[in-house]
């Protein structure tokens, strides 16, 4: 009718440390950090270097597609001025720079 307590008894612990259990949480995130978080990091990084270092006759593609010539730099300023067309200049975003495709040499 009961259960004979032997059969009640629970069974032995695993024996395993709190560190073993979390092992495989600590390798997925230690691989997520090496091969997404540092390269998007580095990549930021040379972003920003690249917005610092602009200057004007550089040509550059915006977010959008857009290609122009970088005709002016204020620094301080959060926007350059481009020139898309001949004539025809428009304020963007320093961020919205997605490449500089030449580069103009510093004056000596």
């Amino acid at each position: 009718m009961f259960a004979s307590p032997a059969y009640a008894q629970a069974a032995g612990g695993a024996g395993g440390g709190a560190l073993v259990q979390f092992a495989p949480l600590i390798l997925i995130f230690a691989i997520m950090y090496f091969l997404l978080i540092r390269p998007q990091q580095k990549k930021v990084k040379e972003h920003q270097a690249m917005i610092k270092a602009l200057r004007r006759g550089d040509q550059v593609i915006t977010q959008g597609g857009i290609i122009g010539k970088v005709t002016k730099v204020t620094e301080g300023q959060n926007e350059i001025e481009v020139e898309i067309a001949s004539g025809v200049k428009v304020r963007v975003m320093r961020s919205t720079i997605a490449t500089v495709l030449t580069k103009t040499e510093p004056a000596t």
